[in-house]
């Protein structure tokens, strides 16, 4: 008993002598109980609706009224036709569009009546499935309660249904290019970073600092090997969901591995930058493995942006995996351009900048 109490005042003296590791075992709690419960949130909100109205009539008008009252949806946009509608959803500016077509109130009791036409961009399957069944039901609640009102039995199929870009709703189409994604991260972000820690408690990173080589020189020589593995891999993903699941990118491959290079040219720096910033490989991961959740949490890599709080959706703003997901699944699922996204491109380019620099200024060469 007594070796065993010598034994954990040992580690207990060495955990609070860790500069790191004791900032995170009370950091890291609090940050996981107070974010993740708002952000992991399932429950699809703020969903952005464009209502296409060629009916102006009262029940066009109650239809709308009833969809502001509720929290689901944010009506943002109207729209002349249904091709500027499909060109909002194209643009990430709408997630549903409800088409009311013209003559729909005063057919509605008649032999033939018209069909509401709602449109969900599926490329995010959860928000896209939930968006599309909340405004559904909405319509259909406005309908029964006209119809009680005066008396009639309201239209059987009065409200038809159309997913885009994912007619399946198929969980895997949203799922791959997000896996895809977590595996650059975990190869050029951990693996570089364990790398160059690895060296120092092995002490032959001693040999580097007492050579002529520069400190730019020597991050490059440990960055371009996983910047080739990175691209290696991606490669090998997008074969496996072709050949497996049958997912083929709707838009440029070229486009793909843009957005990929940028993104693993700035992880991997980002990943060398903690390595040096760390003494060992415990510290390594526990700082990877902080920022990495956050990452995929805040990122819309599991849960939709724009139903997290606006403070949450305020910090995605300034994490890259947001920029690559989005180039990711809309490329994937929508055959998106590249100037259409350029804005996304040039923000990752500016994380290649910001993480490299930053992994170059924090190695500590000494002569």
């Amino acid at each position: 008993m007594s070796k065993l109490l010598i034994l954990l005042q040992k580690e207990f003296i060495q955990i609070f002598r860790n500069p790191i590791i004791p900032k995170l075992i009370f950091i890291f709690p609090v940050m996981v109980m107070l974010v993740m419960p708002w952000v992991t949130t399932m429950d699809v909100r703020n969903v952005s609706l464009t209502i296409i109205d060629e009916d102006k009539s009262t029940l066009s008008r109650r239809i709308c009224a009833a969809i502001s009252a509720t929290d689901y949806f944010v009506i943002n946009h109207s729209a002349g036709t249904i091709q500027q509608a499909h060109e909002l959803i194209e643009e990430g500016k709408a997630d549903v569009i409800l088409q009311i077509p013209r003559n729909f109130e005063r057919q509605l009791c008649t032999s033939t009546p018209l069909c509401l036409d709602i449109s969900a961009n599926a490329v995010n399957a959860s928000k896209g499935a939930m968006g599309g069944q909340y405004l559904a039901q909405t319509v259909s609640q406005t309908l029964k309660r006209l119809q009680s009102e005066r008396g009639t039995t309201p239209p059987s199929e009065a409200v038809t249904l159309q997913y885009r870009y994912n007619p399946t709703l198929d969980y895997r189409y949203l799922m791959i290019p997000a896996l895809m994604i977590m595996l650059l991260i975990m190869i050029c972000g951990f693996l570089s970073a364990i790398n160059i820690v690895a060296e120092k408690e092995a002490g032959t990173i001693e040999q580097i600092n007492v050579s002529p080589v520069s400190r730019f020189t020597f991050i490059l020589g440990k960055l371009i090997p996983f910047w080739i593995i990175g691209l290696i891999v991606i490669t090998i993903a997008m074969t496996l969901a072709w050949v497996i699941y049958g997912l083929a990118p709707a838009g440029s491959l070229w486009n793909i591995y843009l957005a990929t290079l940028l993104f693993i040219l700035g992880f991997s720096g980002f990943g060398v930058a903690i390595a040096n910033l760390s003494d060992n490989i415990q510290q390594t991961m526990f700082m990877m493995f902080f920022f990495i959740i956050n990452f995929m949490l805040l990122s819309g890599l599991l849960t939709p942006i724009s139903s997290m709080p606006h403070w949450a959706q305020d910090i995605t703003t300034l994490l890259p995996p947001r920029y690559y997901i989005e180039i990711m699944r809309s490329v994937y699922l929508k055959g998106t351009t590249f100037i259409e996204l350029w804005q996304h491109y040039a923000m990752l380019g500016v994380f290649v900048v910001v993480f490299n620099l930053l992994a170059a200024l924090t190695y500590r060469k000494q002569s």
